[in-house]
C-alpha cells in the first residue's frame, strides 16, 4: 500500500508514464521530454514494479497499455488535475486572492459603509469568500484572538495591546423621533429639548458604547434621561421610535432603515461627538486575503471617502 501511495504522489513520475501512454512508444516520448531513452524506460519499470501490475504491452511497434494501465491513466490526470487546481489555489490564498474572510459586524454600522466595503472587496476578490458573524464589541475581540474572525467592525474600541484599530469615518449623530411628534419639524434636536422625553437606549454593556456616552452627555448638560426601553440593536430601537414608545439617538446609517412613521434629526449637543466607525485585527495576523481587504478599505480613505483613515495605536 506504501508503495502504491508513493508512486501515485510522485507527479513527475506520472507525468513520464502519461508521456509514454500519449506518444505509444519510449523513443518519441523520452524526445518530447527531452530525456535520454534509458532513464525513461527504468523509471516506467520502477513504476510497475512499485504498483505490482504491468503498465504496457512491449510490442515491435511500441507500447501498448494494458487494462491496468489504462486506469492509471485516466486516474493520473485527474491526481494532477487535482495537484494544479490545489496549486493554483494555494498561490491565490498566498496572494490574497482566494480564501476566505471571517468579518464581525455590529448594529448600525451594518446598514451602509460595512455592506459598501465588502461589495467593493468582493468586486476586487471575488474568489474570497466572505463570512458574516453578527457580534458585539467584546464578542468581536474575543473572536478575534480566538481566530474566529480575522476582521471586525465596531465604534468606541477600547485601546488593546495585540489589536489593531484603525478609523475608517465619522458619522454625525441622528435623533429618530415618530412622526408626529412635536420635534419632528425641529431643523435640529438638542438635548435640553430631551429633558424627560421617554428614550429607547442601547443597555450598557461591559465595554463603552454609545449607551454610555449618551448617559455622560444628559449628565453632563444637566438633563433628565427618562430611559423607556432599553433594546440590543438599532432596528429594534428604530420600530419602537416608530410604534411611539419613545426617541432614540443613533447614527446617520439608521436613517436607510426608512421605516414608516420615524424622522431623523440631526443632533447638537456639546458633549456627544459624532461616532467613529473602526475596523479591528489581530496584530500578528500574517493573512493575505485580510492585507487584501485592509487595502481595499484603505483604498478610497473608507466607504464614503470624506474621512481620513487614520491609525490608531493600541
Amino acid at each position: 500500500m506504501e508503495s502504491w501511495t508513493r508512486a501515485l504522489q510522485d507527479g513527475r513520475r506520472l507525468r513520464l508514464f502519461l508521456t509514454v501512454a500519449e506518444e505509444g512508444h519510449v523513443g518519441r516520448a523520452a524526445e518530447r521530454l527531452h530525456m535520454a531513452q534509458p532513464p525513461l524506460s527504468r523509471h516506467i519499470q520502477a513504476l510497475e514494479a512499485e504498483l505490482g501490475v504491468t503498465l504496457f504491452l512491449r510490442t515491435t511497434k511500441g507500447m501498448q497499455l494494458t487494462e491496468a494501465g489504462r486506469v492509471l491513466a485516466d486516474e493520473a490526470r485527474h491526481l494532477l488535475a487535482l495537484g494544479e487546481q490545489a496549486a493554483e489555489r494555494t498561490r491565490a490564498a498566498g496572494q490574497g486572492i482566494a480564501g476566505r474572510l471571517d468579518v464581525g459586524l455590529f448594529g448600525s454600522g451594518v446598514l451602509d459603509a460595512i455592506p459598501r466595503l465588502l461589495a467593493r472587496f468582493h468586486a476586487q476578490r471575488p474568489q474570497v469568500r466572505i463570512v458574516l458573524h453578527n457580534l458585539t464589541k467584546a464578542e468581536q475581540l474575543q473572536a478575534l484572538r480566538d481566530r474566529r474572525i480575522a476582521v471586525g467592525f465596531n465604534r468606541l474600541v477600547p485601546p488593546e495591546p495585540d489589536i489593531a484599530v484603525e478609523r475608517l469615518l465619522r458619522e454625525p449623530l441622528r435623533v429618530a423621533l415618530p412622526a408626529k411628534h412635536a420635534l419632528a419639524a425641529a431643523h435640529e434636536v438638542r438635548l435640553p429639548q430631551l429633558d424627560g422625553v421617554p428614550m429607547i437606549l442601547y443597555p450598557n454593556l461591559p465595554l463603552h458604547g454609545l449607551a454610555h456616552e449618551v448617559r455622560a452627555a444628559f449628565q453632563a448638560e444637566e438633563v433628565t434621561l427618562r430611559v423607556e426601553q432599553e433594546v440590543e440593536d438599532v432596528v429594534t430601537a428604530v420600530a419602537l421610535v416608530a410604534a411611539g414608545f419613545g426617541v432614540a439617538i443613533t447614527t446617520r446609517s439608521a436613517a436607510n432603515l426608512r421605516l414608516p412613521g420615524v424622522v431623523f434629526r440631526p443632533l447638537n449637543s456639546p458633549s456627544l461627538r459624532d461616532m467613529e466607525l473602526c475596523c479591528l485585527w489581530r496584530k500578528d495576523d500574517p493573512s493575505p486575503v485580510l492585507a487584501a481587504f485592509l487595502a481595499s478599505v484603505r483604498a478610497d480613505g473608507g466607504p464614503h471617502g470624506s474621512d481620513p483613515v487614520e491609525q490608531r495605536a493600541a
